[in-house]
């Protein structure tokens, strides 16, 4: 009777091989990339060769698996689940098969893959979820889907929601608070990304990447933080409420802020309000604006023989409102760099306290609004003409100003 053909195709499964035995043939290069993820599968490794590479045989030393220093021999392949076959003998590489053959051990050979029973899947790992790929004689196809799989996972182009814990109704749902950057949607984090394709629900501020929301599934409910009603209570309290609510009904939602949650953003209070419920809450730091706002507009808020320290601070409120926590007189005898966030209405009072406590009218400023954005604008002045140009330009929020000497260190601004 003829041998059936092989097919090319092959039946992918997933093996458990927690405490089953798997013998290794070989301990070159192919059994040093394989070793490691048989071990983490928790399989019962003999590793049968006469050498070894030194990765191979550090593992061998530090107990990951048993090695027999010997070559293979018939017999080797009894009890085995799954065998790897790869040494440089191309005999003993046809002897372990035809053994495998007969005792129905699935069995991978590197030197001749038609000849094997299993192949081995280009793989891939991201958040719990496993990527396997097969392209039977083309491993760098193989290896390149995996990537590509594995990254849009990683970042969240790859949208792979959860949902055996939200269809059994398994407990309550969850809150990521996360830094959406200063504007660019390419400045979200990876995990930030990641977790906003996952969400149910997204609560965004309007200093958000906006851009991003249009990538969500038409399932994802959007909510505006700035038109939540909230009657008789303040609107963080509402945001708040809405959060709650939300995770409570098995939700998965992603607070959606812009730059850090914890930079003038009121995350902590959403952090403690979702704490006092029992809701658990992920936090995902954000690309600051104070930081990334002025070096998209080619300025350093620190520079050598320039600027040694940078100080953040608001004004929202002004300096001589009996509320501001700012002591604008020490911020005056800074040499360093000071970053104003919501500053625009208040630039001219804050100007001129700091000239008045020693601050020379001369120190450069720069003003850049909607920074990192299509819409960037930049637009510079001293301390002495600031509000004026501020008024003049017709500059409104969000805008982050730059004072200090490293506004001039960059190339000359353009427009």
């Amino acid at each position: 009777m003829a041998e059936p053909a092989r097919s090319e195709s092959a039946y992918p499964v997933g093996l458990r091989l927690s405490g089953r035995r798997v013998v290794v043939l070989g301990a070159g290069q192919v059994a040093q990339r394989r070793l490691p993820a048989l071990v983490a599968a928790g399989a019962d490794v003999l590793l049968i060769s006469p050498s070894a590479t030194p990765s191979v045989e550090a593992m061998a030393e530090a107990g990951e698996f048993r090695w027999e220093r010997r070559r293979y021999r018939d017999g080797d392949l009894d009890g085995a689940w799954y065998a790897l076959i790869s040494t440089d003998d191309p005999a003993a590489n046809e002897a372990a098969s035809a053994e495998a053959e007969a005792r129905r051990v699935w069995a991978v050979r590197s030197d001749d893959a038609d000849a094997a029973t299993a192949w081995t899947p280009a793989t891939g790992r991201s958040e719990g979820v496993t990527v396997a790929v097969l392209t039977g004689r083309d491993p760098r196809r193989s290896a390149a889907v995996r990537d590509a799989v594995v990254e849009g996972l990683r970042d969240g182009s790859l949208a792979a929601p959860r949902y055996r814990a939200r269809d059994t109704g398994a407990g309550p749902g969850s809150v990521a608070l996360v830094g959406g950057g200063p504007g660019d949607p390419d400045l979200i984090t990876v995990r930030g990304r990641r977790l906003l394709a996952e969400a149910d629900v997204v609560i965004a501020d309007r200093l958000g990447p906006r851009d991003l929301l249009d990538e969500l599934p038409p399932h994802v409910e959007v909510i505006d933080a700035a038109k939540i009603p909230y009657g008789r209570f303040m609107a963080q309290e509402a945001i708040n409420n809405a959060l709650v609510e939300h995770a409570r009904a098995g939700k998965t939602v992603v607070r959606l802020k812009g730059g850090d949650p914890f930079v003038f953003g009121r995350g902590m209070e959403e952090v403690q309000a979702l704490a006092e419920q029992g809701i658990p809450c992920t936090v995902v730091p954000g690309i600051s604006s104070t930081i990334s706002v002025p070096a998209a507009a080619g300025i350093p808020v620190t520079h050598r023989g320039v600027a040694h320290e940078f100080t953040v601070a608001s004004g929202h409120v002004a300096p001589d409102d009996a509320r501001s926590l700012v002591d604008w007189a020490a911020l005056a005898k800074l040499r360093g760099t000071l970053v104003l966030l919501m500053s625009v209405e208040n630039i001219g009072a804050i100007a001129a306290t700091l000239i008045h406590h020693g601050r020379p009218a001369a120190t450069p400023v720069a003003v850049v609004q909607e920074g990192t954005t299509a819409a960037q604008r930049r637009i510079d002045a001293t301390l002495a003409t600031a509000g004026e140009r501020v008024k003049a330009e017709g500059i409104r929020p969000p805008a982050v100003i730059v004072i200090g000497d490293v506004v001039t260190v960059g190339p000359e601004p353009r427009g």
